[in-house]
């Protein structure tokens, strides 16, 4: 017994004096107690070259940890990044001010290790990580604490960058963009007669306008409880600048009871200027266009009224709505308008396709202006734009006929051409 106590301790005192360093540093090969735990770092573009963004990812487990990031460049000098960081941080900057800027230019390579501990790193370990050369995958053991160390990152240079490479597709898009736009601007020019595709809700303006003026009926126009700065409002009081021109020249008259009194104004202007180029601007009554309430559901309530005292042949619901799209738009239909609407609230178009006869969807509603004046300069835009929603169409589909049959393709050989084609770009 005496033998084998003295042999252990014999074995302790060679392990100690073989494997350990300063103040009782051992480090231990070939241990990975924090598997899942990975750490990566990027140039930061166009920061002039000493910016590193440096991520990583542990186990939620091992949240209440603390972290360190060390760095260590090709010549083997190592430096701290940042210590006692939170690990549910994710995330933080390397960014060394005091670089010569000519090695900052010509580029560095840098490796980063991340040291996970369960308590704060004191100074006197923060220099021996330090001077240590072969911070590697191991686990270092400091007076009884445990230092997780992970595997470090590849190289990462950092150099002055005039350009983001890693927005190359977006410059290829916007060259086929710009290409599509002046291709159709030519045919324009040419006097080609472009074709865009028929959006209903608009040609019917005039029907809903004629059908309320041989009833006896007023037109309401609503738009919604957007502010002025709102693009679908701005999109509503085009498409009433038209409305206001039919209903002039049809001699009927129109409502626009408004949500906010900055629209109210600017729909007064809209309807009064319409009314005055279809030459009948003694039928012009700024009255007909008023403020309710900027209380949401004040405002509703009373549309509604208005809506059940007036009985309008034809609604138009044009602009940014909400919660009260379905109030308006049933009680429309409840007493028998034809009703054209429109807004860019994906939520609320649903609503307006079961209780409306016609709808305008999203961007039908930007383009109405172009469409109702038929200037051929600004059709070759709309034209471009379907050409190039068909396009991007066609790409999704593609792309996810692709991603089902991915394993027949050999998907890897067009991701290494392009890393290939960056790496001689960055060179």
């Amino acid at each position: 017994m005496l033998k084998r106590t003295l042999l252990l301790i014999l074995f302790l005192i060679l392990s100690i004096s073989l494997f350990s360093e300063n103040d009782s540093l051992i480090f231990l090969e070939n241990q990975f107690p924090c598997e899942g735990f990975y750490i990566t770092g990027r140039d930061i573009p166009n920061d002039g070259g000493s910016g590193i963004e440096i991520n990583w990812s542990f186990p939620d487990s091992l949240d209440n940890c603390f972290l360190t990031v060390l760095r260590r460049d090709e010549f083997g000098n190592n430096s701290v990044v940042a210590t006692d960081l939170l690990v549910s941080s994710k995330q933080v900057r390397d960014v060394s001010s005091d670089e010569e800027p000519s090695r900052v230019k010509d580029g560095i390579k840098y490796y980063y290790t991340g040291i996970l501990s369960k308590k704060i790193i004191d100074e006197n370990l923060l220099n021996i990580l330090k001077e240590k050369s072969y911070l590697k995958n191991g686990t270092y053991i400091f007076n009884n604490d445990t230092f997780y160390v992970t595997s470090e990152t590849d190289a990462v240079i950092s150099k002055a960058s005039w350009f983001n490479l890693s927005r190359i597709p977006v410059l290829i898009s916007l060259i086929i963009i710009a290409f599509v736009f002046l291709y159709y601007l030519n045919l324009a020019k040419s006097g080609k007669e472009l074709y865009i595709r028929k959006i209903n809700g608009l040609d019917a303006v005039e029907e809903a306008v004629g059908r309320s003026t041989e009833m006896g009926k007023p037109i309401m126009y609503i738009l919604g409880i957007g502010y002025v700065t709102d693009i679908p409002t701005i999109a509503g009081l085009t498409i009433l600048s038209r409305v206001s021109k039919k209903v002039a020249e049809y001699e009927t008259k129109i409502l626009v009871p408004s949500y906010d009194p900055v629209v109210m104004t600017t729909a007064q202007e809209v309807v009064k200027e319409a009314f005055t180029e279809a030459g009948r601007p003694d039928l012009y009554n700024k009255n007909d266009i008023m403020y309710i309430t900027q209380d949401q559901f004040g405002y509703a309530a009373g549309v509604d009224g208005m809506m059940m005292r007036e009985k309008p042949g034809a609604v138009f619901l044009q602009g940014l709505f909400f919660a009260e799209s379905l109030i308006l738009a049933e009680t429309g239909h409840s007493i028998g308008a034809i009703q054209i609407s429109g807004t860019t609230e994906t939520a609320q178009l649903p609503f307006f396709v079961a209780a409306c006869d016609y709808t305008l969807i999203g961007e039908e509603m930007m383009a109405a202006s172009v469409y109702l004046q038929k200037e051929p300069m600004m059709l070759s835009s709309i034209a471009a734009e379907d050409l190039l929603k068909v396009f991007i169409m066609l790409l999704i589909i593609a792309g996810f006929v692709i991603s089902i049959f991915a394993f027949g393709f050999n998907i890897g050989l067009f991701k290494n051409l392009f890393d290939h084609l960056v790496n001689a770009l960055q060179v």
